[in-house]
């Protein structure tokens, strides 16, 4: 094994959010010696410290926001305290887009000084972090400056996180692992402002890119009352490749 992904919380939204049905705490990666956190929404700092797997924000090397919505990082300030010990060792690695650290910033100032650097999030970029590197290969389409990952393990890795359906996210997450935000049972409709991806969104990029494993996670009330874990053992079964609908506290080696 050289790593894991553990999913501190995979509820998302703003009614999932204030009800807790599931966490939104956000993910914890690791690859070998080094330690990230993507996403750390609401309850992120709880979840680690009562996680079955032991987990220390002192040892974490970086923290990364897809983009600022609170569902994706309200914890931010705590973890950045947490991962500086205090504010007292300069240490760790914040990549987030521009707008979560300008304007309405969901980052405070005086934490950013506590950081050894700050990368700004632009398509087609690529980041590193200790020992791990990744991408982000396209803009998405979403209310707020948002991107997706892509991490350049053996197996690849891809995260789609919040956004629109568009063509261009089947080439752009080619990867043998693939982590998309589902958060609609139903279609989008014509004239639908909330730009998140559908269930029926998920089967087309599952069946475009043909990962070896796909996983479903961030759901909203509507999957969440549909049982996601029978939605993919269905789903399994009729695409032929492995799906699995993410649940809080899961763990995915690799």
């Amino acid at each position: 094994m050289s790593g894991f992904i553990k999913f501190l919380g995979t509820g998302g939204a703003r009614f999932v959010v204030s009800k807790q049905l599931r966490s939104t705490a956000g993910i914890w990666l690791n690859y070998k010696d080094t330690n990230v956190y993507i996403d750390p929404g609401p309850g992120a700092i709880v979840k680690i410290r009562t996680s079955k797997t032991r987990l220390e924000p002192e040892k974490l090397d970086g923290i990364i926001l897809t983009h600022k919505h609170l569902d994706h990082s309200n914890d931010v300030n705590v973890l950045i305290e947490a991962m500086t010990e205090g504010g007292f060792r300069k240490r760790g690695v914040l990549v987030c887009p521009k707008d979560a650290v300008s304007g309405e910033a969901v980052i405070f100032s005086n934490f950013i000084t506590k950081l050894d650097r700050v990368d700004l999030m632009e398509e087609g970029k690529s980041y590193t972090i200790k020992g791990i590197s990744f991408a982000t290969p396209v803009k998405h389409i979403h209310p707020v400056e948002t991107y997706g990952l892509v991490f350049h393990f053996e197996p690849t890795i891809g995260i789609i996180s919040d956004t629109k359906y568009f063509e261009a996210l089947c080439e752009h997450y080619k990867t043998d692992i693939l982590i998309v935000n589902v958060l609609r049972s139903r279609p989008i409709e014509k004239n639908d402002e909330i730009d998140h991806l559908s269930l029926s969104d998920f089967v087309t990029l599952v069946n475009s890119i043909r990962p070896r494993l796909a996983i479903m996670t961030h759901f909203g009330m509507s999957l969440i009352r549909e049982r996601p874990h029978i939605l993919a053992e269905r789903l399994t079964h009729e695409i032929g490749i492995e799906i699995i609908a993410a649940y809080d506290g899961m763990t995915v080696d690799f």
